[in-house]
């Protein structure tokens, strides 16, 4: 049976692979827009152009970084090295996979100060507390950095982790540019190994200048003999200055320069060796120099290992001991009383073994939120100061209004008080009878000529005065006025009307 495909399954077929190819397109530019994490690297260049160094003499490399992870502000950096490492391929001499500087690493030692001997470099991270002892520079945003290092030669005397000498030969075994955390601080990201050949550079060298003085010699003679030939001396001497100016005469006396030179920087290095080790220094970082909090210093040049304590103000407080690092860097922390005087102290460290003694002098400052609380209460003292100098109109208002309040109290209740009397005052003279309001009082009887007068009962004792009616009057004489009306006296009625 002969299935005939439709055209609109072949238009189907068409628009689906077409969707199909673009979105894979699509998927590769996505692929190809993200950038690989960058592996950190160093270029070495020696005087040939290459990773090589003098089998002889002192050579000085030149390195570029690129890749690295650049911290701002971050502690530290790192160390650029000359030495040998166990396992160059497999990593395992790396701080960050357990790696012991004298055991799985060696390097060529030199102090840790700025003007040391130029085997050792320490590139900073930017904004480091120690980029002032940085003497390679720093690390850039974009993770790139340059510098020199020094490598005395092919052998080198370092220490291994028991204190014994150890003497390595790297044309025996694998010796480059190493690259580790400054300070004590293992960072992976930047931990690198660049293999360094030694050749003989010097040897070459001598070799490529005297190559270019007999050509030109050659070329000198040839051209004088032409010129003596066509009859000219002065044509054969020029061809003399042409030889010289060619080099010969000028690479012989190069070539005895830099051996001068060479020989020259041989013996100065030697003696630059014998001299004695560079002083320790000793930074602090000045932004926790605060009175009750932690001073965090950092210093360099201490030997690898040693017990080192310091002490604030001639013992007033003090730290340690603290143990050296494998580049002789010792980094702590000192705490600071809340009493601690202001102004000018001295920070001072001591190596037990090498009797390095730097010190440092810093400022202590008060908490900046307690200088702006105390300034807050200060203020706000003496706003009550000049407060309590005169009343406020406020204040006034108040008082006025509270003497007010107390009149009308004062007059409502002697008011009451005399209102109080007089109805006292209406009461009936008969004893037991009280006085009701609105009853007519009860006519007097008669009396029969001769009948015996009966005696009147007996008056009620007047009623003491109220002493608070009497003392608010003398205060408001107005309060004492009598009431005014119609008078509520009673009418006396009958015969003695």
């Amino acid at each position: 049976m002969t299935h005939v495909r439709r055209p609109g399954a072949r238009l189907a077929g068409a628009v689906v692979g077409t969707l199909a190819t673009a979105l894979l397109a699509g998927a590769g530019l996505v692929a190809a827009a993200v950038p690989a994490s960058a592996e950190p690297r160093v270029t070495v260049s020696g005087p040939d152009g290459a990773a090589h160094a003098d089998l002889t003499y002192s050579t000085t490399l030149t390195l570029a970084g690129s890749g690295f992870q650049s911290i701002k502000g971050g502690f530290g950096g790192i160390y650029v090295l000359f030495g040998w490492v166990d396992d160059p391929q497999g990593g395992s001499w790396r701080p960050s996979q357990g790696g012991k500087t004298g055991t799985d690493l060696r390097y060529v030692p030199d102090s840790e100060t700025k003007d040391n001997k130029g085997f050792e470099k320490f590139v900073s991270f930017p904004g480091s507390d120690t980029e002032y002892a940085a003497n390679g520079g720093e690390i850039k945003a974009d993770g790139t950095w340059k510098t020199t290092l020094v490598v005395p030669g092919p052998t080198f005397q370092t220490q291994d982790r028991d204190g014994t000498t150890v003497t390595v030969d790297c044309r025996k075994v694998t010796c480059g540019v190493i690259t580790i955390g400054a300070h004590g601080v293992v960072n992976p990201s930047n931990e690198t190994f660049t293999a360094v050949s030694f050749v003989d550079l010097q040897g070459a060298r001598s070799a490529t200048k005297k190559s270019a003085s007999g050509s030109g010699a050659a070329q000198g003679s040839a051209s004088g003999s032409a010129a003596n030939g066509a009859g000219s001396s002065g044509a054969g001497s020029a061809g003399s200055g042409t030889a010289g100016s060619s080099g010969a005469g000028s690479a012989g006396t190069d070539t005895a320069a830099d051996g001068a030179a060479s020989t020259s920087a041989g013996t100065g290095t030697t003696a630059k060796n014998a001299e004695a080790p560079a002083s320790a220094t000793l930074g602090v970082d000045k932004t926790t120099a605060v009175a009750g909090h932690v001073l965090s210093f950092v210093a360099q040049g201490f030997t690898p290992g040693e017990q080192v304590v310091g002490s604030f103000d001639d013992g007033v407080l003090a730290v340690g001991p603290l143990t050296a690092g494998a580049q002789g860097d010792v980094a702590g922390v000192l705490q600071l009383p809340d009493d601690t005087r202001l102004g000018t102290h001295t920070l001072k460290l001591t190596g037990a073994k090498s009797g390095q003694a730097p010190e440092v002098a810093l400022t202590v400052r008060r908490d900046p939120a307690e200088a702006s609380a105390a300034d807050a209460a200060a203020r706000a003292a003496a706003a009550a100061s000049a407060k309590d100098d005169g009343w406020s109109p406020a204040e006034i208002a108040v008082g006025v209004a509270a003497l007010l309040l107390l009149a009308v109290i004062l007059s409502s209740f002697v008011t009451a008080r005399r209102r109080k009397r007089a109805a006292r005052a209406q009461a009936p003279t008969e004893p037991g009878l009280p006085s009701e309001p609105g009853t007519p009082a009860a006519p007097e009887t008669e009396r029969t000529p001769g009948e015996p007068v009966e005696p009147s009962a007996p008056q009620a004792a007047p009623e003491p005065p109220d002493a608070a009616a009497a003392q608010a009057e003398a205060l408001f004489p107005i309060l004492a006025k009598p009431p005014t009306g119609p008078s509520t006296q009673p009418v006396p009625t009958g015969r003695h009307a």
